[in-house]
């Protein structure tokens, strides 16, 4: 974790230290002054560019972990809400991963907060100037200003940890309960969430990653994003599953229980391509100007992370997931889901780095750094979390039922 931080200073350090282009103006010719003043803006649009990734790449790093975490967390409300008795044995492995969403949303709205006082240039429509030389993002403006995108973040962010706070300290409560009162508690408002989760997930995805190009929509992209990471989350609740049983914690975990775990990292593996795939199609078929440029930029200069990232999440899950006896081998769950971790990683890069840094991409020190430092603090709270209850729950009326489980 520390070695990521300075490999993050190191990467702004060196990004601030890029000096455009001089651009020499010779007024006595209209025509190359005019060549020198178009040079000079595509210098400084590059400077941006160029000064941006480090923004970008720790941007991507924050959004990937905290919405791991609250994808977990609203894995979990479906469970409750359920009333699924499996899974009862994972729920403090599910709640683990949800520790991690204040830390996550805090460093998160600090970087929206840096990034409205012009620290970036990731969101090109917080810029007054280009804002006036814009229509579409004027027309846009009623929705898209600066004071209206932190409230909504901060509304977004304060309902889900609210939320996680609270089923949190119901569960510890319901550990030392003799009766089912906690137990409703979490039930009614894992309902609650999950209605909240639904409506705000989608404007989440449009302000955080679609605003990005702002020139750019799709009406599939909240559910898009949503599978994208609900897998993730998925098979970060496996890995950590595996790895506690490894040490010799949650030995009442089965082969089952790794079983159904693989069953929804095998599902929702297929639900993300089939929306990637419809997004893509219709998109494709319908050829809009303000749609196709969103896939033009990615085929065009992100072609190896794009494509790639399609042969890490659909074809190695559909090809080594299928077999139901593989979906009990810990070690090989292991593997396939390191393998979705990295393709989904990738798949959120892609959605951020073109509209930011343009073709001036590339996997070096600052993506790795970030990664490094957010992973740090994402598995610190975790285990932090882990240490502080025991890693069963207690008094739940489906525990028995989780037990027993065998298919």
């Amino acid at each position: 974790m520390l070695i990521g931080l300075l490999g993050i200073i190191a990467s702004f350090v060196l990004t601030a230290n890029i000096a455009p282009s001089s651009a020499h103006h010779n007024t006595e010719n209209d025509s190359h002054y005019s060549q020198n003043i178009e040079d000079q803006v595509h210098d400084e649009h590059t400077l941006h560019m160029l000064q941006n990734r480090p923004w970008a790449a720790l941007y991507t790093a924050l959004l990937f972990f905290f919405l791991i975490s609250l994808c977990a967390l609203v894995f979990y409300a479906i469970q409750q809400v359920a009333k699924v008795g499996w899974s009862v044995v994972l729920f403090r492995v599910m709640e683990s991963i949800a520790a991690f969403l204040p830390i996550g949303g805090v460093l998160l709205f600090v970087f929206f907060v840096l990034s409205a006082q012009h620290w970036n240039h990731l969101f090109v429509w917080m810029s007054p100037e280009v804002v006036a030389e814009d229509e579409i993002i004027q027309a846009k403006i009623g929705y898209l200003n600066v004071p209206f995108f932190l409230a909504r973040a901060a509304f977004y962010m304060l309902g889900w940890i609210l939320y996680q706070q609270n089923v949190r300290k119901l569960s510890l409560l319901q550990d030392a309960s003799n009766d089912l009162k906690n137990y409703l508690k979490i039930f009614q408002r894992s309902a609650g969430f999950l209605v909240f989760f639904l409506v705000t997930e989608s404007m989440m995805s449009w302000d955080w990653i679609m605003s990005l190009d702002p020139h750019w929509y799709s009406t599939l992209f909240g559910w898009y994003v949503f599978s994208s990471m609900l897998v993730t989350a998925i098979t970060a609740v496996a890995l950590l599953t595996i790895y506690l049983k490894n040490e010799g914690y949650l030995t009442e975990v089965n082969n089952s229980h790794l079983h159904d775990l693989a069953k929804f990292m095998f599902g929702f593996s297929i639900f993300w391509a089939y929306l990637w795939f419809c997004q893509f199609l219709l998109i494709w078929y319908a050829n809009i100007p303000e749609e196709v440029t969103y896939f033009k930029s990615r085929f065009n200069d992100y072609s190896l992370p794009f494509l790639g990232m399609l042969v890490l999440n659909f074809v190695f899950p559909l090809l080594l997931l299928m077999n139901s006896d593989f979906k009990r081998i810990s070690w090989f769950v292991t593997f396939i889901g390191i393998i979705i971790i990295i393709g989904h990683y990738i798949d959120v890069y892609v959605m951020i780095m073109p509209a930011t840094v343009g073709d001036h991409w590339f996997f070096g020190l600052p993506e790795i750094a970030s990664f490094c430092f957010v992973f740090g603090l994402f598995v610190y709270f975790i285990f932090r979390s882990l240490s502080s209850a025991p890693l069963i729950v207690k008094n739940n009326p489906f525990l028995k039922e989780s037990l027993k489980h065998h298919t």
